[in-house]
């Protein structure tokens, strides 16, 4: 454990300092234990309000000690922005999380992925080619990353676990719960053969606002996103469009004019989302991006469930 984790914790806590923020923090004052030390004259130009300044000078010390507590129990990690185990290709997007939690193994965060998203709830076909694009692309030896959610999300993940491959799932909470309940079974497999990642702490319950924080490192972990079923409007959407901010690939599933949950895919290819038909569609479009495939051949590829 570093010494100056209970630093980047408690800075972590303190309301009104998200990511961006945080990291404009850290470089004006190197760290955020200086940071936290700060005169309030210092600190004037953040926009802080005394009841934040509040949080300065009186952190939850229980909390933190809460996680620090639940840090020091494997296979639980925190990851710091300026650790070598942070993921690369996360901190590089826009506002990455200055703090991970990690339940698993913190290594795999820095191998190729694919982010497996849609709805919650998809048609039978959307399930099963949730499922089976998973399998496949774990075959080719990407680990396949998902938010967790009830449907496609949870159809992603179990594909990727049944072909022994390793599956990441973003959580929307602290780690010390499992959001949706239903899936605790399927986020202990997880944690076996990948890891759970939030960047909040411990504590934290699921709110509206977290969700699209939870996608934009969805898509900030992959080398693309595929959307398997999504309505017009959807979280998926919103992961989609991350992925594009932060220069990822899009795919997307076209499905039956008459599915409500296709709407959202085509409207994405209408926007510039590479169609897919096969796994192998996706693994030729990254394939320069990533180490040879192993067992990744055209032979292999699944075939679309019909609608």
């Amino acid at each position: 454990m570093r010494p100056d984790l209970a630093d980047w914790l408690t800075l972590l806590r303190v309301p009104g300092v998200g990511p961006v923020t945080y990291k404009a923090l850290i470089r004006v004052f190197g760290s955020p234990g200086q940071a936290l030390r700060a005169r309030h004259s210092e600190l004037k130009r953040f926009g802080f309000t005394e009841e934040i300044f509040a949080h300065f000078s009186k952190p939850n010390l229980h909390a933190i000690d809460q996680d620090l507590a639940w840090s020091a129990q494997p296979p639980h990690h925190v990851l710091v922005i300026g650790d070598p185990e942070y993921p690369r290709q996360l901190r590089e997007i826009h506002g990455p999380p200055p703090v991970l939690f990690v339940n698993g193994d913190p290594h795999c965060l820095a191998d190729p992925q694919i982010a497996i998203v849609g709805s919650r709830r998809p048609t039978p076909a959307g399930r099963d080619n949730a499922h089976t694009f998973a399998a496949h692309m774990a075959n080719a030896g990407l680990i396949v990353t998902s938010g967790l959610a009830i449907g496609i999300d949870g159809a992603s993940h179990e594909g990727a676990l049944a072909a022994g491959g390793l599956s990441i799932a973003v959580a929307a909470t602290g780690l010390d719960r499992v959001y949706p309940a239903r899936h605790r079974e399927l986020a202990t497999r997880i944690a076996a053969r990948g890891a759970l990642v939030s960047e909040f702490p411990t504590g934290v319950a699921p709110r509206a606002e977290h969700f699209p924080r939870r996608n934009r490192l969805i898509s900030g972990l992959s080398l693309g996103v595929l959307v398997v079923e999504a309505a017009r409007r959807s979280g998926s959407l919103i992961t989609a469009g991350c992925a594009a901010e932060q220069g990822r690939e899009v795919f997307a599933i076209p499905g039956s004019i008459h599915n409500p949950v296709a709407r959202g895919c085509h409207h994405l290819i209408r926007q510039g989302a590479k169609l897919v038909e096969s796994a192998y569609d996706i693994l030729e479009e990254i394939r320069s991006q990533i180490e040879p495939y192993s067992r990744a051949t055209p032979h292999t590829e699944p075939a679309l469930v019909e609608l």
